[in-house]
């Protein structure tokens, strides 16, 4: 059983809430659904939801007063576990390039850019199940398993550095499933949405001390 740890789930108006803080729940999660700055920084463990566009999710977040200098302090400084999910995933970038060019939080150095599938052939939306390939040689490898995951996105992670690529998968060529350094995780998959390989990612999760 997982530890039950004190976990803010962040409310800036931009995620599948309740999938996620029910998710959370189901594999020991103690949550706080929160977008209040002394939660987010005294919380044992934090995840950033998103859904929608990189620009969006950007302007929702710091619309929120002394929300991300909470995250910066706690996640960045202090070492609190972290997980992005879908765009909260892409927004650890330097920057994103959807609609316009939108800074991110810089943590994983890359850039978010569309979806091009080699094969024409391929869809965008990347919409449905695929599978996940993780990276062990990358921070908490240790986290992500091999398997099939949900997902639903057009835009996708280019890192800048390959040890920051935790998982791949193909959808007319590769794409990033998963990225990590140190403390923090974002997949690009919905583990809500996942079954149960994504509630086995959750509890995890809450297990881990990086």
């Amino acid at each position: 059983m997982a530890e039950a740890a004190s976990l803010a789930l962040i409310d800036y108006g931009a995620g599948n809430l309740r999938s996620v803080a029910n998710a959370l729940r189901t594999v020991g999660g103690t949550v706080t659904v929160t977008s209040d700055p002394d939660v987010v920084a005294t919380a044992d463990r934090i995840v950033l939801p998103g859904v929608g566009s990189f620009g969006a999710c950007a302007a929702g977040l710091r619309a929120v007063p002394g929300l991300l200098e909470a995250l910066e302090r706690r996640v960045r400084a202090n070492g609190a576990p972290f997980l992005g999910v879908c765009v909260g995933m892409q927004l650890l970038a330097t920057r994103g390039l959807e609609h316009g060019e939108t800074p991110g939080l810089d943590w994983i150095a890359g850039e978010v850019r569309r979806i091009e599938p080699v094969d024409g052939s391929v869809k965008v939306p990347h919409m449905g199940w695929n599978d996940v390939a993780p990276m062990p040689h990358a921070d908490a490898a240790q986290l992500i398993a091999g398997g099939e995951a949900y997902f639903l996105h057009s835009y996708a992670f280019h890192a800048a550095r390959g040890r920051d690529v935790a998982a791949m998968t193909d959808h007319g060529g590769g794409i990033v499933a998963a990225v990590a350094r140190d403390n923090i995780l974002g997949v690009q998959f919905h583990p809500e949405k996942s079954q149960a390989y994504g509630l086995a990612l959750l509890q995890r999760f809450l297990e881990w001390r990086p």
